[in-house]
């Protein structure tokens, strides 16, 4: 994997973004020199139209983000990545078209954007076909030796066996250090040189997977392997890098404050993303209040009671805050007290269920954000009953408010709905990486992905 200010990224997908984005330029250079050739005019200098075919392609690569394209079930299904790529490509056309309304002259001409349409289409599932085969799911997989033979070794290999892994086990070695799980793993005393062995696997990477370290790190064999030129890793950063989230089943303090992340260049960012919320929320609310007023209508003609309720939630550092939304619930929904909500709860009235599954009751929550109580990305804010309970139910879930909550958040992209103490210890995990390796480009990666969670939700989040 490549690490991409703090988010690590692999290498197959990284690739397949950079030649997308050169096919995307090509396709609107392409598209310009058909259109021009139609009616006969002078191509001109590449230089006067570099500016609208960056724009084009950068805003259809961006819109393909968005969808899910570079996901692992892109990679293996080609239907799948096409389908994809249809909507992508459509939402970035929509898009320009929409600026060149707003600033005109500032796009292609709408036949040249026909036509690079076409041609992106083409050249996107032409790439994917042959990314199938020269970039598919075995390609750049690192070659990886566990330590250990125990329960966390057989996390390894389950993790190694699922779809869109990046990464395969090459050997498991034994250390004795406790139960052995691994039937296949070769005892540490048949290797006369863990070094040599590891080179001899070609391995690329080495992971320490022991079941118990205290006093049993074997110092001399990870000296030997770290000299050979070969990565070693924990076992909790190894999974963190692999999953996008913090394992709490062997988490411990140490390794939180040794561990790369919760760094002070984030106050930095922290600022830029503060202006970001007040500019994007002010503008939220200026465009959206119209479509805020129609909704808030409709709840109120279908059931009684207020259109919009407030609600205490848990926000930075542990500090209250209330939050508005629009109600999708009954009047009386919480009479007996708060509730986790569930997938088609029956406490939703039939607007509320439109606005939920379009997300348009948590558009009042721009207030938070303009007041500074939310951000645009983070956790999302629990209800303090709820995070007293989870507090003594989850180890460290008193970490997840060093950053303001959010609309959308990490959590949101990546875990389908859930309501219970087990689903919130695996939003926690997701939550608990968003905190430790926040930067700008996460919160825009997150941004882009929400668009995906919208189109194709699975299960409302």
């Amino acid at each position: 994997m490549i690490r991409l200010f703090k988010h690590y990224i692999p290498y197959n997908v990284v690739l397949l973004c950079l030649v997308d984005l050169m096919l995307l330029l090509a396709s609107g250079e392409l598209a310009w020199r058909l259109r021009i050739g139609q009616i006969g005019t002078s191509v001109g200098a590449l230089s006067d139209r570099l500016f609208g075919i960056s724009g084009f392609a950068l805003v259809v690569w961006l819109g393909m983000i968005a969808v899910g394209t570079y996901g692992p079930e892109a990679l293996r299904s080609l239907r799948f990545a096409t389908a994809r790529l249809l909507v992508a490509v459509s939402l970035g056309v929509l898009a320009i078209s929409f600026i060149d309304f707003v600033f005109p002259g500032a796009a292609f001409w709408r036949s040249v954007l026909l036509y690079a349409m076409i041609i992106a289409v083409l050249a996107l599932i032409a790439n994917r076909m042959l990314a199938g085969r020269m970039l598919g799911l075995e390609a750049f997989r690192r070659r990886v030796l566990v330590l250990g033979a125990g329960r966390r070794t057989e996390r390894l290999r389950q993790l190694a066996a699922r779809g869109g892994s990046g990464f395969t086990t090459v050997a498991f070695i034994d250390m004795g250090d406790g139960a052995r799980v691994i039937d296949e793993a070769v005892p540490r005393e048949s290797i006369p040189d863990l070094g040599q062995y590891v080179e001899r696997l070609a391995a690329s990477e080495v992971v320490l997977a022991l079941q118990e370290r205290r006093n049993s790190l074997p110092l001399k064999d990870l000296l030997n392997v770290k000299t050979k030129g070969v990565y070693v890793n924990d076992f909790s950063s190894f999974i963190e890098r692999e999953t996008g989230r913090v394992d709490l089943d062997t988490l411990n303090p140490s390794w939180l404050i040794f561990s790369d992340g919760f760094s002070a260049g984030r106050r930095l960012s922290s600022i830029g993303k503060r202006i970001f919320d007040i500019l994007v929320s002010l503008l939220i609310l200026v465009v959206g209040l119209p479509m805020i007023a129609i909704f808030a209508a409709a709840v109120k003609l279908e059931s009684r009671g207020q259109a919009f309720f407030r609600q205490t939630r848990v926000g930075l550092y542990g500090q209250s805050f209330d939050l508005p939304k629009l109600r999708s619930m009954r009047i009386d929904a919480e009479a007996d007290g708060a509730k986790w909500a569930e997938e088609d709860d029956p406490r939703t009235t039939r607007v509320g269920r439109i606005i939920r599954k379009v997300r348009i009751d948590e558009l009042p929550q721009v207030w938070s954000v303009l007041k500074g109580e939310m951000s645009f990305v983070g956790p999302r804010p629990e209800v303090p009953r709820f995070v007293s309970d989870l507090e003594r139910e989850l180890p460290y879930y008193a970490e997840r408010h060093v950053v303001k909550p959010g609309i959308t958040g990490w959590t949101q992209i990546n875990y389908p709905y859930g309501a219970s103490i087990e689903d919130a210890r695996h939003k926690l995990e997701y939550d608990l990486y968003y905190a430790k390796n926040y930067t700008p480009f996460l919160d825009l990666l997150i941004l882009l992905q929400t668009a995906r969670v919208i189109l194709w939700p699975e299960g409302a989040r």
